[in-house]
């Protein structure tokens, strides 16, 4: 049967324009209220406006609140992509600074749930992506569900966000734990939220590292603080993010700092640094945790 013309132009495409590698972040944290979807929308509005080309995830599939912190009001989900209803372009919503985000859907809770069709479906669907993109950013929930674990081991990088309470550190410290001596997670970012001043993040993030040190065998970062900042909470009570509401705020010039540090990370160059093979690890990892 000959090739509908469709089909062979899609095909020359691909073949003229491979795919290009993707940085994939994950964002979690130990447990919920610590600003970790605001840190994560806020990250990807501030990559945006340095020209980055940023796709985030909601991948909060029980209290995906995305749409409701920027004011969004999405009618199209993954689920739509995988009923074949919608193309992965078509459920894209836009944000500010051109961010382009991918609504969650709460009924795929379990990636492993999934059909064999299904599975393929999904891979296809990010493969055939028409936008470039070159960050994909993904708010996982809080705690350490099954798919918080799903999507930090199919990224590249881990970002944790902690504050300074008790019962964050512990809970960070146990994600830590567990992504380190379960699944090899070696390298992990941390954040630390609302914090008075950047002596303060660091002792906060010394806190995680020694704990960490003395018993567990990973790699922590420091990337940096997001101050307490009035500003930060006014932008949130009007549905923006700070970093474009009020760009001149202390909480968006830490923000546009920590975005300059994903900046310079090194874009993986395999063939699996490409979208559709984040999709095959993040299934994959579904698969191994069922």
């Amino acid at each position: 049967m000959a090739e509908a013309p469709n089909d062979q132009a899609n095909g020359l495409r691909k073949m003229t324009n491979p795919p290009q590698p993707v940085k994939v972040i994950a964002v979690a944290s130990g447990k919920g209220g610590v600003g970790k979807t605001n840190v994560t929308v806020n990250l990807g509005v501030a990559l945006a406006l340095q020209g980055q080309q940023v796709l985030l995830m909601d991948a909060d599939l029980g209290l995906a609140n995305i749409d409701v912190m920027l004011g969004l009001h999405p009618q199209y989900n993954l689920l739509h992509v995988l009923d074949g209803s919608k193309t992965l372009t078509e459920i894209i919503v836009e944000g500010p600074a051109g961010l382009k985000i991918i609504p969650a859907a709460s009924g795929i809770q379990k990636m492993a749930e999934l059909s064999p069709a299904e599975h393929a479906g999904m891979i296809q669907a990010f493969s055939e992506m028409e936008q470039h993109i070159d960050v994909l950013l993904i708010d996982s929930a809080a705690g350490i569900a099954d798919s918080v674990i799903s999507f930090t081991r199919a990224a590249q990088e881990v970002i944790i966000v902690v504050c300074d309470e008790p019962a964050s550190i512990t809970d960070a410290y146990a994600l830590i734990k567990l992504l380190s001596r379960e699944y090899g997670v070696d390298h992990i970012h941390i954040i630390t939220n609302m914090t008075r001043n950047i002596q303060e993040g660091r002792e906060l993030f010394n806190k995680v590292l020694m704990v960490c040190e003395r018993f567990l065998d990973v790699n922590l970062d420091f990337m940096g603080i997001v101050p307490f900042d009035e500003d930060l909470r006014q932008a949130v009570k009007k549905q923006r993010a700070v970093v474009d509401y009020l760009p001149r705020s202390k909480a968006a010039t830490a923000f546009i700092h920590l975005s300059k540090k994903i900046n310079h990370w090194p874009v993986t160059k395999q063939p699996r640094g490409h979208m559709e093979f984040f999709v095959e690890r993040l299934i994959e990892a579904s698969m191994e945790i069922a």
